[in-house]
């Protein structure tokens, strides 16, 4: 499987940068220090941190993709799943646990992601969901991220 740079908001990635500085006992104002949850398990903790490390140490922050209509990071994705009439929107990029970006997040390492990376509006693509369920999903429509 090929690597991509992990694809950040200008929001999650300063709020990550935040946390790690809680995490590792930087200096930061109180105010910083209490948006976060420092956990008393230090390997809960050492897991944490090189998470962030991970996500940081490649990440492509707020940088639009092209509006191709490709499904990518970065891109909010319409789809429609199996044969129901609704549609689902989503960010397919990084969920860092808070919901400061108003829009669901998907990750693309996820089956969902996984499934919808390189496809095109039309395009109908199958994946497996951790529980073992086959199901499709259709792409309506792929356009870069827009911070509100």
């Amino acid at each position: 499987m090929q690597h991509t740079n992990t694809w950040l908001t200008r929001a999650t990635h300063e709020r990550l940068v935040r946390e790690l500085a809680v995490l590792t006992g930087g200096p930061v104002p109180d105010e910083v220090a209490a948006e976060f949850e420092v956990p008393a398990d230090e390997d809960r903790k050492e897991r944490r941190i090189a998470r962030i490390q991970e996500l940081l140490s490649d990440a492509v922050v707020g940088e639009t993709p092209p509006d191709d209509g490709v499904a990518e990071p970065g891109m909010v994705l319409t789809v429609r799943h199996g044969s129901e009439e609704g549609t689902e929107t989503f960010l397919l990029g990084v969920r860092d646990g808070s919901d400061s970006e108003g829009i669901t997040v998907y990750s693309p390492q996820s089956p969902l992601g996984r499934a919808l990376i390189g496809a095109r509006a039309g395009e109908e693509r199958s994946y497996t969901t951790p529980r073992g369920q086959e199901l499709t999903v259709t792409l309506e429509e792929a356009v870069p991220y827009e911070p509100a």
